[in-house]
């Protein structure tokens, strides 16, 4: 009796043993999921900050993503390939990038990377794929350091210096102000980028920056910086951050009484800030690279395909996600291979590729020229205001 109960206890040991090695085996592999209508795989790295601080831009861009990816695979792949999105969450955190990104192209062997929304994380990862080949392309990161990386680092989306004079245009033109305050994040990138930019161009217009005070991404309390900025007495506030302090910002400033305009950039675009900010969000402005309200026939579309998904209307981050995968496949299919440098070099000749952001070339700087949109917060929802050709 004893034998057999052992018997019995080395058999269940090994179906448990089976079964966990079958749950704990890569979620992606080399075997399509639909065996016939593909002949293996084609996998397509991809960092986002999934959680964390500024976890709603990591969301929105990977569902743009997975959404463009899910409707290529649908259209028959690339090269007779299945397209299988691996996507990691970088948490928001310095340091995440540069691990997350090193384990799919090491490990995963991935053939590109998309990736990331902020700057700083872009910045991180960009070293690595530039140094193993490997072709990367940002959807929404605006800093001009990003491309100048290497020849294997892209992007879809505008950048800071036009991004700066169009804020510092419409404070001009718009805004009827040429006094301006501001307020920027010295831990981010982007806002120092911006910051630089947007006073650049004020300043050759004939405008004034009366106060300039600065935070660290993270912090909670803005009340002395709003108070210096007050006492100033400016005709504007440029706030050139991301919505998780934007929000606090906006908040605070109504409490201290302060009643000049603020506005900012691309980053301001959340829902969350309304969330944080409530009704002090309420008649304040921002750029970005692309509104639902858009009357283009691709935009249209796409904006019912990603409510139907995802229940919510896209925001920019979205957009740009979907368009930058749709760009790499496209220069996948055009390399014809999935090695690095033929991609890299069929991305590099990208030229008037109709997406959902418009149309995109691919300069010489891995860049492209775009306009941007300005939006404004009315009745708790983004409003489209202007668009600003380059």
């Amino acid at each position: 009796m004893k034998t057999r109960v052992q018997a019995l206890c080395g058999v269940t040991t090994l179906i448990l043993v089976t079964l966990l090695l079958g749950c704990n085996k890569p979620a992606e592999t080399s075997q399509s999921n639909t065996p016939g209508k593909f002949q293996g795989v084609i996998k397509i790295g991809e960092f986002a900050s999934l959680t964390g601080k500024e976890a709603a831009f990591g969301i929105s861009s990977h569902n743009g993503t997975q959404l463009a990816i899910d409707e290529l695979n649908a259209a028959g792949g690339a090269l007779g390939k299945e397209l299988k999105l691996l996507t990691e969450d970088d948490q928001s955190k310095a340091g995440e990038p540069a691990t997350v990104v090193r384990k799919l192209i090491t490990r995963e062997n991935v053939i590109a990377i998309l990736g990331e929304v902020a700057s700083s994380r872009s910045l991180e990862a960009a070293p690595i794929c530039q140094q193993n080949k490997i072709p990367m392309i940002s959807p929404s990161s605006t800093n001009p350091r990003v491309t100048e990386i290497g020849d294997y680092i892209f992007r879809v989306c505008f950048i800071d210096p036009f991004q700066g004079t169009v804020m510092a245009n419409f404070a001009k033109n718009t805004l009827k102000a040429k006094n301006i305050a501001i307020l920027t994040d010295v831990k981010a990138d982007y806002s120092m980028g911006l910051a630089k930019f947007f006073k650049e161009r004020l300043i050759a217009d004939g405008g004034k920056v009366v106060a300039e005070q600065s935070y660290s991404g993270g912090d909670k309390d803005f009340k002395a910086q709003l108070t210096s900025i007050k006492a100033s007495n400016p005709e504007g506030l440029f706030i050139p951050g991301y919505y998780t302090e934007v929000g606090l910002i906006l908040g605070q400033a109504k409490e201290l009484g302060i009643k000049f305009p603020m506005f900012g950039g691309d980053g301001w675009e959340s829902t969350k800030l309304m969330e944080i900010a409530g009704p002090a969000a309420e008649g304040m402005y921002f750029s970005t690279h692309y509104s639902p309200e858009l009357d283009a026939p691709l935009a249209k579309t796409f904006v019912q395909k990603y409510q139907a998904k995802f229940k919510e209307a896209p925001d920019a981050m979205a957009a740009l996600g979907y368009d930058s995968a749709l760009i790499l496949v496209e220069a996948i299919k055009k390399a014809g291979s999935t090695e690095g440098a033929k991609i890299r070099d069929a991305l590099a000749s990208t030229k008037d590729f109709v997406g959902v952001t418009g149309t995109t070339t691919i300069d010489a700087q891995r860049n492209v020229s775009k306009p941007a949109v300005i939006l404004t917060i009315k009745e708790g929802k983004f409003k489209y205001v202007e668009t600003i050709a380059p």
